[in-house]
């Protein structure tokens, strides 16, 4: 019999969306053997990490099956060896060393740059269907990038007339070939925390005693981490915590969030990284937290405050970013939550003064809720816009920016991706249409979950005088 060996690939049975069993190209990045059984962990080609899974042999499609390629070796010039491919011992030695966290990847198509001639006169147009708006260009004959943002986050809300649900059946994340072996494969079980338990998605460093266990416990107040049962039943009698650490600065209903500096309180910090690494691909983990912020969303109940998703962001941002990483704790996802964790970042920059984005490129979850987001704002004000005497109604980008929050960019790539803004005689015009104001009023009416200012009590602080934070 053929022995498989890690690097192959081949077809592997699972199901789909829809309950269908399909076979995917899969390759086999582990194999171990359990009560005489042997089992293989298997990444489906072009699709997200989070499907990766052990399956057993009689799900594998050996008639097709590829051996990997063997690398050819490289040239040495004077007795020194080139550039060669590194080791597994010498990639996971690299791996373990502290690294700031790197954005995460998604690849997005580039949205058309607008017309250079923005600056030709203006006039009306007169759509055949919907309602017209003049757009007076910000910057005209700039050429735009695409720039969408994301989170990992709630596909509920597609029904704005806007992204449909992402697709699990495919990745908008790439892979990155560079990584480890270790790090391409999930190492935690399941991790309980207060009344959930999650099974994470993705690779988290974790100490390493820890991924043996079939659950890993954790206190829902500090985030700690422990082995057993029993040590978080004793770890719990001396917690006093009920709440993230930290300054709560906002509160309405049983919605809370908290602040928390990475520097003050780095042990909350660093374990909530950890466990955002479990449902967060490319990234890599913070170990020095002291150059952010975090912002922790809590639900209230007579038991405490219940962590359901945060933000970071970094205390001083050359790049205008007001999130560095955010995420929706999987029980909490699909409920607005993710779109009250971006509403209230802008709201915090509506607070400083100034316009954010977020740290790009996002996951593919994240970049359907931000576009979600982005595509709702914008609307809600266009939407909302009156006729001037008698003349249609005008407005520029620099005011939809100064009024949401949004970079200018951010506010381009929406209307560019909703596929309003037309060039005419001229002049710009936003069409909107009665599919997409229909889709709109669909889901605002949905959208129960939304950020009081009056509820925020929040005071910017100038970090640049404040020494190293």
């Amino acid at each position: 019999m053929v022995e498989i060996v890690e690097g192959c690939r081949l077809p592997v049975l699972r199901k789909n969306q829809e309950n269908e069993d399909e076979w995917p190209l899969a390759e086999i990045l582990s194999v171990k053997e359990v009560s005489a059984r042997k089992l293989y962990y298997v990444h489906y080609i072009d699709f997200n990490k989070r499907l990766d899974e052990w399956v057993t042999s009689d799900r594998l499609d050996m008639k097709k099956l590829q051996f990997p390629k063997k690398e050819a070796k490289t040239p040495t010039k004077n007795g020194l060896p080139g550039s060669r491919p590194s080791s597994p011992e010498r990639e996971v030695k690299r791996k373990v060393e502290p690294v700031p966290l790197a954005p995460q990847v998604s690849p997005v198509t580039p949205v058309p740059s607008l017309p250079s001639s923005a600056e030709a006169s203006q006039a009306a147009v007169y759509p055949q269907n919907g309602t017209a708006r003049r757009l007076i260009p910000s910057q005209p004959g700039r050429k735009r990038k695409a720039n969408c943002g994301g989170t990992d986050e709630d596909s509920q809300d597609s029904s704005d007339g806007i992204p449909s649900a992402p697709r699990m059946t495919g990745s908008l994340v790439s892979d990155r070939s560079h990584d480890d072996i270790v790090t391409r494969m999930k190492n935690i079980e399941c991790i309980e925390l207060g009344r959930h338990r999650l099974k994470p998605w993705y690779f988290s460093p974790y100490p390493q005693e820890l991924t043996a266990l079939p659950i890993l416990y954790l206190c829902e107040f500090c985030l700690k981490y422990l082995k057993s049962l029993k040590c978080l039943q004793r770890h719990l009698t001396k917690c006093n915590l009920r709440h993230p650490p930290g300054n709560e600065i906002y509160r309405k209903g049983t919605i809370s969030f908290f602040e928390i500096d990475g520097r003050k309180n780095k042990t909350y910090s660093q374990n909530l990284c950890l466990i955002a690494k479990c449902f967060l691909d490319h990234k890599t983990l913070y170990y020095d937290t002291d150059p952010f912020l975090f912002y922790v969303m809590t639900e209230y109940d007579p038991k405490g405050f219940h962590i359901v998703g945060y933000f970071s962001k970094e205390k001083e941002s050359t790049e205008d970013y007001n999130v560095a990483c955010i995420l929706t704790l999987p029980p909490y996802q699909r409920r607005g939550y993710g779109k009250l964790l971006i509403e209230f970042s802008y709201e915090l920059s509506k607070v400083e003064g100034k316009t954010g984005t977020p740290e790009k490129p996002l996951s593919d979850l994240g970049l359907l809720s931000y576009r979600s987001y982005w595509s709702q704002t914008i609307l809600e004000i266009l939407m909302g816009l009156k006729p001037d005497n008698g003349e249609r109604p005008q407005i520029t980008i620099n005011e939809i920016s100064e009024i949401t929050s949004v970079k200018k960019e951010d506010v381009i790539s929406t209307l560019q991706y909703l596929n309003l803004i037309n060039y005419y005689k001229g002049q710009y015009i936003l069409t909107l249409s009665e599919d997409i104001v229909d889709g709109h009023e669909r889901a605002m009416h949905k959208r129960h979950l939304r950020i009081d200012p009056k509820c925020l009590h929040f005071t910017p602080k100038d970090w640049s005088k404040r020494g190293k934070w």
